[in-house]
């Protein structure tokens, strides 16, 4: 989803090409293989902890089912998040495809970690070739993620989702604690009107998206745990029915319906794990993420204004502080440009993800209780035809 835009952005960012396959992004980190090819990969994808950690997931299964924060049986792979990564925010520039596939584990006498494979498909004429294979590290994600935003602090650049074990150290917690209490006590005296409206959508959309996804995850384990129990009645009617010979075609009748209907179920419940929970989820890590672009975007502005206010009351050299007030407001009108670009185009995006998952989701639970309704609707009708012909069979002639 997010386009060609990211891919212009790693090359404006500095970034290096060429590459050995699974070094560190110090020597020579471009994701994608090439001069010039490189582009942020949709991060969610590789949704893991350090690389100890990802080694354990994968030596139990190469799939990426269970790396989220969900319960091990739910899905991981929203629309947008899928290992393949179309970039298709300009319909006319439907013609760069990467696909990360393929974890590899690594044992060395110093460490193990994990590789991807990456693979870029392109028809443009400022790449070398028509396509690329190279293998990364999930920390040269991270590193070009932090390129990215150094680069651009007010772009909204896809999360990368890491759960660590182990929360940052003590000094780097300390240092993060000090910067804040200095930015709040600093404030932003002259935030404009837009970005004010700006974060407060935030916020509520953060809150609202956080208990959407917490309903949904309790949904999907009600319905988990309803389609289990419900599978074990259609053995137990079956059972039943061979102590019961008057009943015996009854019994067998309803544990078919319940079959039918636990299949059914199984059906809308990959729908619901396929096409809602990982928008939805995906969009809890969205609200994360711009709330630190905003707060970049605060600190930058700030910085503005404490130069403005040390050359109101001349803390220091007068001329040294005009040519960086002068540089910070084009640096604060850069920052604010590319947000509210690109803030429009994310919201676009995210009211049609939504709309449309949501759409789907309902148009699947409409099927299913169609579905499930005809069923025993049939079911009744048999039995209450049934019943006629044996009523009838016993009236006297």
């Amino acid at each position: 989803m997010e386009g060609d835009r990211l891919a212009s952005q790693a090359r404006s960012s500095g970034l290096p090409a060429g590459g050995a396959t699974g070094e560190s992004p110090g020597v020579d980190a471009p994701l994608l293989g090439g001069s010039g090819s490189s582009a942020l990969l949709q991060a969610e994808v590789l949704d893991l902890d350090e690389d100890e950690d990802d080694l354990e997931v994968f030596s139990k299964d190469a799939s990426l089912m269970d790396m989220n924060s969900f319960s091990p049986m739910m899905p991981t792979s929203p629309l947008s998040m899928i290992n393949q990564v179309k970039f298709e925010d300009e319909p006319d520039l439907k013609d760069l495809f990467i696909t990360v596939d393929e974890p590899e584990s690594h044992v060395t006498t110093i460490e193990t970690f994990i590789t991807y494979r990456i693979i870029t498909k392109t028809s443009r004429g400022e790449f070398d070739s028509s396509e690329f294979e190279v293998r990364r590290r999930y920390q040269d994600f991270l590193w070009l993620k932090g390129k990215l935003e150094e680069a651009h602090p007010t772009l909204i650049i896809p999360e990368l989702s890491s759960h660590k074990k182990q929360g940052p150290g003590l000094l780097s917690r300390m240092g993060q604690t000090v910067r804040a209490v200095a930015l709040s006590m600093r404030g932003v005296k002259s935030r404009p009107e837009e970005f004010m409206e700006m974060n407060n959508f935030i916020e509520i959309f953060s809150q609202k998206i956080n208990l959407i996804d917490k309903i949904s995850q309790r949904i999907y384990k009600e319905e988990r745990e309803y389609s289990d129990e419900m599978r074990e009645y259609g053995p137990i009617h079956l059972l039943w029915s061979a102590s019961e010979e008057d009943l015996a075609d009854t019994l067998k009748g309803v544990a078919s319906c319940i079959d039918k209907c636990c299949k059914a179920t199984e059906k809308r419940m990959a729908g619901l794990s396929e096409a809602l929970l990982p928008v939805v989820h995906e969009y809890v890590l969205y609200s994360e993420m711009l709330m630190g672009v905003m707060k970049r975007r605060d600190q930058i502005q700030a910085e503005l204004d404490s130069k403005v206010e040390a050359l109101m009351y001349k803390k220091a050299d007068a001329d040294l502080l005009t040519e960086e007030i002068g540089k910070l407001e084009d640096k604060v009108e850069c920052a604010n440009n590319a947000l509210k670009a690109d803030w429009e185009r994310w919201k676009h995006n995210m009211q049609n993800d939504i709309k449309s998952a949501f759409t789907e989701a309902a148009e699947e639970n409409i099927h299913y209780y169609e579905q499930c309704l005809a069923t025993w609707e049939s079911f009744l009708a048999s039995q209450t035809d049934l019943h006629m012909e044996e009523t009838s069979e016993d009236k006297p002639e």
